[in-house]
């Protein structure tokens, strides 16, 4: 009898009650269980094992690059790394109000880390990320104009939470590349959110769009204006 109840409860995909169920047999034999306290136990163990399983899916769609957490980040304030307002962002408000977040500071600062923290976090509150290097991010562009599927990666693209930029600015955009750029941030303005991260100071990220003063101004405007700013400093972490 107990093996066929563990069966059909594998049967009905509700391995969490599975698992839960074999455990009170065993913990029957050493004390009662209640019918409301095992009910009970059943539907937690049930919740607990889905949540964990659209934490991993989530994770694994948001393809990080690295592996980083808020609770591995070494707060230092002289590096920028304020722990009250990066734990307010921890607490994923940014995300529900379609706030953008601009991390700048040179290379071997911590800024990936942080952003990767950061998206972390939105999967294990149940948000879609997407993580993504710039370079990248261009040539899956120029790949979907080519195979005719444009309109359905930027669809794709607007449907995330948290869309993460790292290392923007390490080459100037022009022509179709910056229509296209204006587009993804003009899709996300105000409704999702951004985090972008850049080794350049963001008075400079004019320079990268500059081209064509318009659109720039446009682009900035959309990124830039009611975005948190975090400034890293201090010598490279990888040393």
């Amino acid at each position: 009898m107990q093996n066929k109840i563990t069966q059909d409860l594998m049967e009905l995909h509700l391995g969490g009650m599975a698992e839960q169920w074999e455990a009170i047999q065993m913990l029957g034999k050493r004390q009662d269980v209640s019918l409301k306290d095992g009910i009970q136990m059943l539907i937690q163990a049930e919740k607990e094992r889905r949540s964990a399983s659209k934490t991993a899916r989530l994770i694994k769609r948001a393809k990080f690059r690295y592996n980083a957490t808020i609770e591995e980040i070494v707060f230092d304030s002289a590096r920028g790394k304020d722990k009250d307002r990066i734990m307010q962002l921890a607490s994923c408000e940014y995300i529900r109000q379609g706030v953008s977040v601009l991390i700048t500071g040179p290379s071997g600062v911590g800024k990936s880390f942080l952003a990767t923290a950061l998206g972390y976090q939105a999967c294990l509150a149940g948000r879609k990320v997407l993580y993504i290097n710039m370079h990248k991010l261009l040539e899956q562009i120029q790949l979907a104009r080519v195979e005719g599927t444009i309109i359905t990666f930027f669809e794709k693209t607007a449907e995330s939470d948290l869309l993460i930029i790292d290392d923007y600015g390490m080459k100037i955009l022009e022509g179709q590349q910056l229509l296209d750029f204006m587009e993804l941030i003009e899709d996300r303005h105000g409704r999702k959110s951004t985090i972008i991260s850049s080794q350049l100071p963001v008075d400079n990220w004019y320079e990268v769009l500059a081209k064509n003063a318009t659109i720039a101004d446009a682009i900035l405007d959309r990124m830039v204006k009611t975005s948190y700013r975090y400034e890293l400093k201090g010598e490279s972490m990888r040393k």
